[in-house]
């Protein structure tokens, strides 16, 4: 059976600490512990980088001429997987992010793509800070939203940000929070650049629909058939 490992926050004040290390350790149960604090009588790995704030969702964004290119293969292999985008992947990565590994919200989203713990865990993300896993599970959690919502990715983007249950709660439509108005806004802008610059072509009609596929996020990835 597939065990999934926890991951655990100590001591970050995200604001306060955005400047300190980083250290990473495995506990006896699997459990894999960052934390901004060096841990005694632990084999600790001091990480490149720092834990940093992650952007807020009214900061105005252009999508990059270029993301980095050690992601550039774990966003075409999850978005080629998972059947979603490869602009909304850059575009939610961009909006939650802005490419940092290391990105944690005051309120506990996590890494690339900012995945809260639970869903980390649901979508079966071991390291919530490995880009690959990161980008994995953020993708495939698209792709639950993309099949709860039929495809509909003004919907899909304000589920992502608030939760299905919010959208849901407000008849399907994007709720009245100013962050996630804000969020979908920017998510949006950045499909449409990110998808005129990875076709090389001028902007055109918009159409912002993903296909259904029922059966693409029960799809295990390579790596997790192995654990």
């Amino acid at each position: 059976m597939r065990r999934l490992l926890v991951l655990t926050l100590l001591a970050v004040g995200v604001r306060a600490q955005a400047s300190g290390n980083v250290f990473r350790y495995v506990e006896k149960d699997g459990t894999i512990v960052y934390t901004n604090v060096p841990p005694a009588g632990k084999n600790a790995k001091k990480m490149q980088g720092s834990f940093s704030p992650a952007p807020a969702a009214s900061e105005p964004v252009t999508a990059k001429a270029s993301t980095p290119a050690d992601f550039e293969p774990h966003i075409n292999t999850a978005s080629h997987r998972y059947r979603i985008p490869s602009s909304l992947v850059r575009a939610v990565m961009h909006a939650e992010s802005n490419f940092n590994r290391h990105a944690v919200s005051p309120k506990g989203a996590s890494g690339l793509m900012q995945l809260m713990p639970q869903t980390a865990s649901e979508m079966f993300v071991k390291d919530i800070f490995d880009a690959r896993e990161n980008i994995e599970g953020g993708t495939r959690y698209l792709r639950v939203l993309a099949n709860l919502f039929r495809g509909d990715m003004v919907k899909m983007i304000a589920a992502y940000n608030a939760g299905p249950e919010a959208v849901r709660k407000y008849g399907g439509s994007v709720p009245p929070y100013a962050e996630t108005q804000a969020y979908v806004r920017k998510v949006v802008q950045l499909y449409f650049q990110y998808k005129e610059r990875e076709q090389g072509a001028a902007p055109g009609l918009r159409e912002a629909k993903i296909d259904v596929d029922d059966d693409a996020a029960d799809r295990p990835d390579e790596q997790s058939a192995r654990d």
